[in-house]
């Protein structure tokens, strides 16, 4: 899968775990490894125009998901691809994020994980215009934040135990040895 990055907010960020997230929630999904994602962090201003542009709404926003192609989320797995699926850009803005993570209790880099998630669930269709359609994007999007979470934090505790495994193998002479 093809997940290109570009900050162009002026706001420091860590781009990994945007892309991260976004790949997970994209293969918890079934999209297609051959698919390509574009993310772009932008600024209060720019974010504004596309917001206005696009949806006709003043100001700006968190997050816009602009599809490229229309994901066939009921194409058959075994079926020819077709090539790589273009499935659009997601756009987000760290400044006005920025206050809503404040706003909830929580980091920027949470919310930016958040909006992203959020993002891709736009880009295969989802919607939250009425109840119900919020009540199941928000559920999925809430599912999908929590498991990568408690994947990453399995991982980290995975990691920290190899090193104290391999710190402790080394004091006693079992580690491994150079060459």
């Amino acid at each position: 899968m093809s997940i290109e990055i570009a900050n162009e907010s002026g706001v420091e960020v860590a781009e990994g775990p945007i892309v991260e997230v976004a790949r997970y929630a994209l293969d918890r999904m079934g999209v297609s490894p051959l698919a390509e994602l574009s993310i772009m962090l932008i600024e209060l201003e720019p974010m504004a125009e596309l917001h206005e542009r696009w949806l006709d709404e003043p100001g700006p926003t968190d997050v816009m998901s602009f599809p490229m192609d229309e994901y066939d989320s009921a194409r058959r797995p075994d079926a020819p691809s077709s090539g790589p699926a273009l499935l659009g850009d997601i756009v987000l803005c760290p400044a006005f994020a920025a206050d809503q993570a404040a706003a909830a209790g929580h980091g920027l880099a949470d919310e930016l994980h958040l909006l992203t998630v959020h993002g891709v669930l736009h880009l295969l269709g989802y919607d939250h215009a009425e109840p119900d359609e919020e009540r199941q994007m928000f559920g999925l999007q809430a599912e999908l934040l929590a498991d990568w979470r408690a994947q990453r934090a399995a991982a980290a505790r995975s990691a920290r135990e190899r090193a104290a495994d391999d710190r402790l193998l080394g004091t006693v002479g079992l580690g491994e040895k150079e060459q």
